[in-house]
């Protein structure tokens, strides 16, 4: 994946020669369903999610998610169960909207998911992530520059993901900052990312024109 460089005022893209991509499905899988299409149910709930979480901007400013809420609303008992855990991350966690950026930024990166980074791409901006840190995140825990909490943030991403645990070295770096309904939401956040990663890559969920530009710059289309 590549991922942005700041420069002139926006996000630019710079190779990862790291490892060769994994494959992104260039057509969706599950096609979303159109929201005249979806019951009144799940209508309602949806604006009820959307105008609850946290992270929602000015309604200008907002991108919709229709592909993801249009393949949701294809099982609309499993959305409605998946958004309310979702909602208590992005407008309930006792993480800051920083932190919890820079996790899921993180999960994105490492499980190729490029509808979520780019989601989180802006949200990161909204939450005042800098482009140099979103730059960081793809270089992980080892870059320099990160302040002692965000490199154990990041560093909890990795070892979450390779191993199922947050080593104790990390566990005792996060809890310095950290109380402990902060040190679960990280492992729910975490957990909860990764999985809609799946779901995202595995159902083919297309971009939407709003996401192209926040891509990374060899998927934009």
């Amino acid at each position: 994946m590549r991922v942005p460089r700041q420069r002139g005022g926006r996000l630019h893209h710079r190779p990862d020669h790291r490892g060769q991509r994994r494959a992104q499905h260039v057509n969706d899988r599950i096609s979303p369903a159109p929201q005249a299409d979806w019951s009144p149910e799940m209508r309602d709930f949806v604006n009820g999610f959307r105008s609850s979480v946290a992270s929602a901007g000015p309604d200008h400013e907002r991108q919709a998610g229709d592909n993801l809420l249009g393949t949701l609303a294809r099982y609309p008992t499993l959305a409605m169960a998946f958004l309310s855990f979702n909602k208590h991350l992005l407008a309930g966690s006792a993480l800051s909207a920083r932190q919890r950026e820079l996790l899921i930024l993180r999960v994105a990166h490492l499980r190729q998911a490029e509808y979520e980074w780019a989601q989180h791409v802006i949200l990161a901006g909204r939450a005042g992530v800098t482009g140099d840190e979103i730059e960081r995140v793809a270089d992980g825990p080892a870059a320099a520059g990160w302040s002692p909490a965000d490199r154990a943030l990041v560093a909890s991403v990795d070892q979450l993901l390779d191993e199922g645990t947050i080593r104790d070295e990390t566990w005792t770096a996060l809890a310095r900052d950290m109380d402990e309904q902060q040190l679960m939401d990280v492992v729910f956040t975490v957990g909860c990312y990764a999985m809609l990663a799946m779901a995202l890559r595995s159902f083919g969920i297309q971009p939407e024109p709003g996401l192209v530009p926040f891509l990374p710059r060899d998927h934009a289309r």
